[in-house]
């Protein structure tokens, strides 16, 4: 008999352990700078936590990319361009890589596939990520959404447990920091 536990939304096996990785609810998200390949600044280096300020940010932390990853990345940018005017929505992703110019090269082709508008992709040098963010080595996708500067949502999935019902939660979520 399976059994499973609820956590989020999603339906985790039970034998599943939650994955802790990035800030936690409540947290206050801390400056860190990146290097923009496909936004607005692409090419530079700047901070988008500083940049965004308090407007309610989804920010996404991958390691590598694969289709379950670029359509969650595809999917949040449709929210950001429905609610970038009137809610001052926002996101970014920070691709966390030791091998920069592999990594410049996947976000651009991701870019470019999944014809994304609103959503910057970024390189942070070094696979451990930004200092004091304490983004587990496990976790292949973490996602942390806030408004008003303190983290209101936390996901974080290992290999293989990114799918379309988890994106459908954490795409539903973007609702906890647009009210």
């Amino acid at each position: 008999m399976a059994c499973a536990v609820v956590m989020c939304g999603y339906a985790m096996p039970a034998h599943a352990v939650e994955l802790k990785s990035g800030l936690e609810v409540g947290d206050r998200p801390r400056a860190f700078h990146v290097t923009d390949v496909t936004g607005p600044a692409a090419g530079d280096t700047l901070c988008y936590r500083c940049k965004y300020g308090g407007r309610p940010v989804v920010t996404i932390f991958i390691r590598r990319i694969d289709e379950n990853v670029s359509r969650l990345i595809a999917e949040v940018d449709l929210v950001v361009g429905k609610n970038r005017e009137d809610k001052r929505m926002a996101a970014f992703v920070v691709k966390l890589s030791e091998d920069r110019d592999a990594a410049e090269e996947a976000l651009k082709n991701m870019a470019r596939k999944s014809r994304l508008r609103h959503t910057p992709l970024t390189i942070f040098d070094g696979a451990a990520g930004p200092r004091g963010y304490n983004v587990a080595k496990d976790a292949e996708v973490t996602v942390m959404m806030w408004v008003d500067s303190v983290v209101r949502v936390n996901h974080a999935f290992t290999h293989g447990q990114l799918d379309k019902s988890t994106i459908a939660g954490i795409v539903n979520d973007t609702e906890k920091i647009l009210n």
